[in-house]
């Protein structure tokens, strides 16, 4: 069983949005998140950490149509570790956040909902959760 985990953080660009052979939408956004903290010497420092996401489905088409650079976000997912060989055979790995839900921070911005169109089909509306075979796409 996956326990989901969330950031809060800044878009540092739009998301980019892509469909898949399969017709699929996916999205991949970066999330900028930043932690303030007083040193031993009582001098106030900051260190940033920087998380990339992906979200496949219905989802990465609303998080493209509805999210830019700069807005301020909690996202939900669940980490997930990426490895491959770069083309100078080096190993390379990269720890992504595969998006379950994300929504604007309203502590610093106010929101309108939406409802976006859905197929209603089924129990979930049209929706299928991406298996695990699914969920990995390369950019």
């Amino acid at each position: 069983m996956n326990s989901s985990s969330n950031i809060t953080g800044n878009l540092v660009r739009d998301p980019e949005l892509k469909f898949l052979d399969s017709g699929k939408a996916a999205v991949r956004f970066t999330v900028a998140v930043s932690e303030k903290y007083r040193d031993r010497n009582g001098v106030d420092q900051e260190q940033t950490s920087f998380f990339d996401c992906d979200a496949l489905g219905p989802i990465a088409e609303n998080i493209s149509n509805s999210l830019k650079k700069g807005d301020r976000v909690v996202v939900t997912g669940n980490f997930k570790q990426r490895s491959w060989e770069d083309k100078d055979g080096n190993k390379r790995s990269v720890i992504e956040l595969k998006v379950e839900s994300v929504g604007p921070d309203l502590r610093f911005a106010t929101a309108t909902p939406i409802r976006a169109d859905r197929p209603q089909s089924g129990p979930s509306g049209g929706y299928t959760a991406p298996t695990p075979a699914q969920d990995d796409f390369a950019w």
